[in-house]
């Protein structure tokens, strides 16, 4: 049931808040707030919002950057890291209008709620569900220097097997063999344990956790498919929990996608299917893995456009150090059943027709999900209105470990992009099928390739410890 500011102001008072957080999202897809004492909220904070500035949020806009957050009563939750009692909520960015405010077109939350309504407007779905899968590293030490005379990072985690030598005890994992292992091998259980509990206290329903690959920490957190604008909130939250929470027990967590050089990266491989009228639109028992042909041309539209979605479904120069074989990272553009060597897998274990879907297996978490959900439905349902056939277009089924192909037949694969200016590239030429609707605005799109050109050139300015290693002395 949609709550109200009434309802929001009655909770204020049955839980004795005190301070009411706004939480908004930037460009790069951080969050950013603001906080008012709890008794200042009313009906008209409900209506006329709270102003910012948008162009320190990193939004490139024609107006005037003075904006109003118009907060959504429906995601109140009590924060959990705050001492004093402290109502969040999350909303819209609107353009300050005369008589009426408008949603500003770049903001994440708008953008994804533009896809939607597409989606709906075509006949094709009601509904995209989807389920992300968060890959995160808990380590004991990070630090980085970045100086004209000093240039290097340090990490460290008690489990990893670079500690066999210095722990007391023997419980250290060997490189790689990290997934599911058991206690006493697995230090912090309770920690992942209470990351999940909160998250259920701020309604995102989770289907489990577990130890991932890599030695050095490495852990996933799995939640339940839910509808594509309420995950995008859910996916800020998680990784808000995430942190605050490793913090809290004397951790620090990162999901960047390749913290640990020669262990696993973290992904966040995206769990696909669309629902109309109830019905999956996904399931036929007579397609290949039991897809429809809607789900192969969504899966076609998502193969055609994958190299401009890398430019916002893995949108750091760091995404590409995981995009590289040998560590289960998808490489190839194609589909299979049961096979994380291609960049879409379709889960064999998925049997129920409510259930039947696929994955997409590149994005990462440094990508703004609001932004990478949207792109994604964008790019799928572009397939679906073209009838783009994976299959025909040789995409797949690739039902073999495409890492151990020989040479002369990895030759004949298209790859994903190895860099992130690559995807930019692609990304600028290759973008209508995103801007169709007015879903994304062309404005954020430009914005959004020079930001991220302007982080490719100060990296790439950067000298590289391992360049000493190479050049010094040559």
């Amino acid at each position: 049931m949609a709550k109200t500011a009434k309802d929001i102001m009655n909770l204020i008072k049955e839980k004795d808040i005190k301070m009411v957080d706004f939480k908004m999202v930037d460009i790069n897809g951080q969050y950013r707030h603001v906080t008012i004492p709890a008794k200042n909220f009313s009906e008209e904070t409900m209506k006329n919002g709270i102003g910012f500035d948008a162009s320190n949020y990193g939004y490139a806009v024609v107006e005037k950057s003075d904006m109003v957050f118009i907060p959504d009563p429906d995601t109140a939750v009590m924060d959990p890291f705050c001492e004093i009692p402290t109502l969040s909520m999350t909303g819209n960015a609107m353009i300050i209008g005369n008589p009426e405010n408008r949603p500003l077109a770049q903001y994440p939350r708008n953008i994804v709620l533009a896809a939607e309504k597409y989606m709906r407007d075509s006949g094709i779905a009601d509904t995209m569900l989807i389920l992300p899968e968060f890959e995160f590293y808990l380590f004991d030490q990070v630090a980085w220097d970045v100086k004209p005379n000093s240039i290097g990072m340090t990490l460290d985690a008690n489990q990893a097997y670079w500690n066999s030598d210095s722990d007391d005890m023997g419980c250290v994992v060997p490189k790689q063999k990290n997934y599911h292992i058991a206690k006493p091998f697995d230090p912090t259980y309770e920690c992942r344990s209470e990351m999940c509990l909160l998250m259920a206290d701020a309604g995102i329903n989770i289907k489990y956790h577990h130890p991932e690959v890599g030695a050095a920490g490495q852990f996933e957190i799995e939640p339940q498919l839910s509808p594509m604008s309420e995950m995008a909130d859910a996916t800020m939250m998680i990784k808000y929990i995430i942190r605050n929470t490793a913090l809290k027990h004397g951790k620090t967590a990162t999901l960047m996608p390749k913290p640990v050089y020669g262990e696993a990266g973290n992904g966040m491989h995206v769990h696909i299917l669309l629902m109309k009228d109830g019905q999956p639109v996904f399931s036929d028992d007579n397609g290949y893995s039991n897809l429809s042909e809607t789900a192969h041309y969504f899966m076609g539209g998502l193969l055609k456009h994958i190299a401009s979605l890398c430019a916002i479904t893995n949108p750091s120069t760091n995404s590409f150090k995981r995009l590289v074989p040998g560590f289960e990272a998808p490489v190839t553009v194609g589909y299979a059943t049961s096979n994380r060597s291609a960049v879409i897998r379709i889960p064999a274990y998925a049997k129920t027709p409510n259930l039947r879907r696929f994955e997409i297996r590149n994005p990462d978490a440094t990508c703004n999900p609001y932004f990478c959900y949207a792109a994604l439905l964008m790019a799928g349902i572009d397939g679906i209105k073209n009838k783009i056939d994976p299959h025909a277009n040789g995409w797949g089924p690739y039902d073999v470990n495409l890492f151990n192909l020989p040479e002369e037949e990895k030759a004949k694969l298209k790859g994903l992009p190895t860099s992130l200016d690559a995807a930019l590239d692609a990304l600028e030429a290759d973008h209508d099928y995103l801007t169709v609707g007015g879903v994304f605005p062309e404005e954020l799109i430009k914005n959004f390739v020079k930001t991220k050109r302007e982080e490719c050139r100060q990296l790439a300015a950067i000298p590289h410890p391992a360049e000493f290693e190479k050049y010094y002395n040559m």
